[in-house]
């Protein structure tokens, strides 16, 4: 339905007289898109590879929709036109292709799925119970690949439950797909682009009536969503946050009842233009009755209601304190009644003690308990250094973009691993505030360096994949594997050179003997957890036939990891911004391609 009314649009604005679309660039979109590949925001040549339906798409339901808010659907399509240089599409395609025949099996969850972003409340992102083994590795092959209908970014976090896939996408359609073919189960329309990982939860009021299983996920209008899983029907949808600029990334987290909800937003980006009012976002964290979605409570990780505190050079006033977005999914510890969350940057020249920091709240009332801040200062925005509402002295950008992990250690110690794109990797003690018990650094940092989507954890030991983008000789990209009760690095093992861009930018995915890591240069490798050694090395950048006849092709991979569940490891693949190569489709792998 989405391509079909996109399509209807576009053909009574062609009937229209459109705009010069290179006026409407140069006055709305030129400030923040005339960058430098490297940039958080796509450069002129990376919106050329767009086709004018994603560019519409992005202004009218994805990203961008705060700066299409002030454009028409005449200009939009305008615009649109003139950046790909593009003609539209003959005709939509049906984001419900290849649907499955005959009845699903029972819906049934069991120990072996990967659920949810982290497969559990503590975020270890390991599967104990993979389906095969590590020495069957090399004969890993693709099964089936899924296409995503006009898409250049896919990044999301697939899902492995009851033997279905679970995936959200860009185009905002999220998808329920049989793990052994991939055929469709159901869609559902979100409105705005799904990255969160989704999280199947069992209805405890399930009845005849009523769902007895529910899929919880957020989009980048800073709404939840509740579905029913076995059929993808709405049961209820709230807004989380009202700020034209908040979006939901990080997964929701379920326990004991309630979902904890991170929010982050796009707003360090908007500032990038001199007329924009920056900056009032304030990141947070909110609990919701899973039941209903009633808000129980919601706590800002600023604190400080923001307020005019200078004027531009532009003359734009100017606000803050603000930032601090919560960009990844939450953490639980059952054992001490918290929820534990990272934080990005601060926003403004306002100093705040809770940005680039690991934060406590209380699971019951949201209490901030406390932050352990490992980086202050980091104040900054698109458009810096040289923007009109640049903080002084700007930082780099160097947030905590992935989820702590909290883990026991023999005799009963418990820590939290906390991985930050600075390069370094952090173990915190919860009994003591957070304070730093050891640190390890395994790669350069930056805005697109260090530890960016998170490591996973197995028994005694943290897997973490370095970025370092566009560090050149200088970054340490690869695999690095850190005891986590001493933060001693046992192996590292860089990233393959001929073999495109060896950043390493997804989230690390683990089971017994196996760490999985995909690259900026499109390789999704497998490494041995003893040694360090890749073990299997599959190249994602080119063309893919896919199950729903949706021409689909790799590129680079981001986000999300692998899920690893039943005999399977799912990914997404491709990524068309900050230099990266675009790609829509899904890659579902088993041991000689076979159903386990």
């Amino acid at each position: 339905m989405r391509s079909l009314i996109i399509f209807f649009v576009l053909a009574v604005s062609a009937c229209a007289a459109a705009p010069e679309g290179v006026a409407i660039f140069e006055s709305h979109c030129a400030t923040c898109h005339q960058t430098e590949t490297g940039s958080r925001t796509p450069t002129r040549a990376e919106l050329a590879n767009l086709t004018p339906e994603q560019v519409m798409s992005a202004l009218l339901r994805g990203k961008m929709t705060v700066q299409g808010a002030a454009l028409s659907t005449i200009e939009i399509r305008a615009v649109a036109l003139y950046v790909t240089g593009k003609n539209w599409s003959a005709q939509p395609v049906d984001p419900a292709a290849g649907r499955c025949s005959g009845n699903p099996k029972p819906f049934s969850p069991g120990s072996g799925d990967w659920n949810g972003w982290g497969v559990d409340s503590s975020n270890a992102r390991y599967q104990p119970r993979p389906g095969f083994q590590a020495a069957d590795a090399p004969r890993l092959k693709l099964k089936w690949a899924f296409g995503f209908p006009d898409d250049t970014q896919a990044a999301g976090q697939p899902v492995i439950v009851s033997g279905r896939v679970f995936v959200g996408s860009n185009g905002g359609v999220v998808y329920s797909l049989d793990a052994s073919t991939g055929c469709v189960y159901w869609t559902y329309d979100a409105g705005g682009i799904v990255r969160s990982a989704i999280n199947i939860v069992k209805s405890s009021k399930a009845s005849s009536q009523k769902s007895k299983w529910i899929a919880y996920f957020g989009d980048y209008h800073g709404s939840m969503h509740a579905v029913d899983a076995e059929t993808g029907k709405l049961l209820w949808k709230v807004k989380i946050d009202d700020h034209p600029a908040a979006r939901i990334t990080g997964s929701p987290t379920y326990y004991d009842g309630r979902l904890y909800v991170p929010m982050a937003s796009s707003e360090e980006l908007d500032g990038g233009s001199p007329q924009y009012e920056c900056c009032t976002f304030r990141g947070s964290v909110t609990s919701l009755d899973a039941e209903t979605g009633r808000i129980i409570w919601k706590t800002y990780s600023v604190p400080d209601p923001p307020k005019v505190y200078k004027t531009s050079t532009a003359g734009t006033k100017l606000y803050g304190p603000a930032g601090a977005g919560i960009w990844s999914s939450p953490t639980i510890d059952a054992k001490r009644k918290r929820v534990y969350a990272g934080t990005g940057n601060s926003y403004t020249g306002i100093g705040i003690p809770t940005s680039d920091s690991v934060l406590a709240f209380d699971l019951a009332t949201g209490s901030l308990l406390w932050s352990s801040q490992v980086t202050p200062g980091d104040n900054w925005m698109g458009g810096c250094p040289k923007g009109p509402n640049c903080p002084d002295n700007p930082g780099e950008d160097i947030d905590f973009g992935s989820s702590s992990i909290l883990h026991s250690l023999p005799g009963g110690k418990q820590i939290l691993v906390a991985t930050q794109k600075s390069g370094v990797i952090y173990g915190l003690d919860p009994d003591q505030r957070g304070k730093v018990l050891w640190k390890t650094r395994v790669g350069l940092g930056g805005a697109q360096g260090g530890v960016q989507f998170g490591a996973a954890v197995d028994d005694h030991i943290a897997y973490a994949a370095v970025s370092d983008l566009y560090k050149r000789d200088k970054g340490t990209p690869g695999m690095y594997a850190i005891k986590i009760d001493n933060g001693e690095e046992l192996w590292a093992t860089p990233a393959p050179s001929g073999a495109g861009n060896p950043a390493q930018l997804s989230a690390v995915s683990a089971m017994p003997g196996l760490a999985f890591s995909g690259s900026w240069g499109g390789h999704l490798r497998a490494y041995s957890t003893k040694t360090g050694e890749i073990v299997w090395d599959f190249d994602a950048g080119r063309d893919f036939e896919t199950v729903n006849h949706v021409p689909a092709q790799g590129g680079s991979f981001n986000g999300g990891g692998p899920a690893i569940a039943n005999g399977m490891v799912i990914s997404t693949c491709g990524f068309g911004f900050v230099g990266g190569k675009p790609g829509n489709v899904l890659l579902a792998f088993s041991v000689d391609g076979e159903s386990r």
